[in-house]
């Protein structure tokens, strides 16, 4: 192995994280600097089976750190799931969580954490919720005896795809049960207490999710940096996220192994999570829905509207796509060149061109998740204000994959 793929880094921005391959070594020092001692390792079913988590568990098992698994949860996660994590946590005593996995055993984590400290449903963090903030916060705490945020318990995010940033993220998407619409839940505290990204440990990610995973990250990054207001600072991690997935998402899809593709693209996915503080947009809104109607892998949806909302968004973006062509060394500082890379990317790689190649959307489909996707949170942070008859026509033209 060469001595830049044994390069090892701790980064303290937006929360303490620990880079590097075979950094997962040090899990059971992680723990022992966060004060867990009895750790809930949240990881998703499958994922559970695998000799991956098996050789994690033992570096616990051999610093003599008792671990009991769960992993009750699948892609997309319902709030039933966080329900059963929270009684495994409260249940077996535990005092900090490791997440392990993709968004989904990340998101999961750190709403059982949430859950365990605060005395309140899980929705109320979501977007209608918005608990935390409002002003009477503590007195609404001390009057229905709500434990204070300052006792949610440390949390390890440990990723193992390279799309959804969630390790360097303060909310969740979780879909809820009863209506079947999948929710952000968010709080300040949410934000893992220490990440460890390891390219190594995702070798095993297969191309299709390698790809889809990668549009994810490109998603978060793109969306955040054409989001409306001022925020130089995720506009300057979103441009160099979106330069390491330009150079390096189709060489880790095309070649599984190599490290050096890898370890960029999991930064990338990282950079676009810390980046997208300053907002996501119809990408996203466009994707909910359909994740949670026909349980469509997230980043897979989001690579598949990425061209059609980016036409319908160009009157107000098309100035710093220019720029973003150049920064990006495109053969033309354009709107379209631009678009043109974004749909020979999805060609090299392997994303469908339309919406119908991974889901049977019909009319009827269409009527009901425009609503949905227009009272999405991540709407009102797209860079042009789209109406329900706008969300029809994204929809529409996804499936016959026709550009603005």
């Amino acid at each position: 192995m060469s001595n830049e793929n044994r390069i090892l880094e701790n980064w303290g921005y937006p929360n303490t994280v620990w880079f590097g391959n075979e950094r997962i070594k040090d899990l059971a020092k992680a723990c022992k600097v966060l004060g867990i001692n009895k750790p809930l390792f949240v990881t998703d079913k499958d994922l559970a089976k695998t000799k991956m988590v098996e050789e994690t568990l033992e570096i616990n098992k051999t610093a003599k750190l008792p671990t009991a698994i769960f992993s009750d949860l699948k892609g997309n996660p319902l709030g039933s799931h966080v329900k059963k994590g929270v009684e495994a946590f409260k249940n077996g005593n535990h005092d900090g969580v490791i997440a392990f996995g993709g968004g989904s055993s990340l998101d999961v984590g750190k709403s059982i954490i949430l859950q365990a400290a605060l005395n309140r449903p899980l929705w109320d963090f979501a977007d209608e919720g918005s608990f935390w903030q409002e002003n009477d916060y503590t007195e609404s705490m001390a009057k229905n005896k709500i434990s204070n945020p300052d006792n949610l318990k440390p949390f390890i995010a440990i990723p193992t795809t390279a799309g959804t940033g969630s390790e360097t993220s303060r909310a969740a998407a979780i879909i809820n049960d009863e209506t079947k619409v999948k929710k952000i839940v968010f709080h300040p505290r949410m934000l893992p207490t220490l990440t460890i990204l390891d390219p190594k440990l995702t070798i095993g990610m297969p191309a299709f999710l390698t790809a889809a995973t990668g549009m994810d990250a490109f998603a978060h990054n793109l969306e955040a940096y054409c989001a409306p207001g001022y925020h130089p600072m995720a506009d300057g991690i979103a441009l160099e996220g979106m330069s390491l997935i330009k150079k390096w998402l189709a060489v880790a899809v095309n070649e599984g192994e190599n490290l050096k593709a890898r370890g960029h693209m999991i930064t990338s996915s990282s950079m676009g999570a810390t980046a997208f503080q300053k907002g996501l947009g119809a990408i996203h809104s466009l994707s909910h829905p359909v994740n949670s109607l026909f349980n469509v892998h997230h980043g897979l949806s989001n690579g598949i509207f990425m061209p059609y909302v980016l036409s319908f968004n160009r009157p107000a973006i098309e100035n710093k796509i220019v720029k973003l062509s150049e920064y990006l060394d495109l053969k033309e500082a354009s709107f379209n060149s631009f678009v043109d890379w974004v749909l020979e990317l999805r060609e090299k790689i392997k994303i469908p061109h339309t919406i119908l190649e991974s889901a049977k959307i019909t009319d009827h489909d269409i009527e009901k998740m425009s609503p949905m996707a227009l009272e999405d949170p991540c709407t009102p942070g797209n860079p042009k204000e789209p109406t329900l008859d706008d969300m029809i026509s994204m929809y529409q033209y996804s499936v016959q994959g026709k550009l603005f």
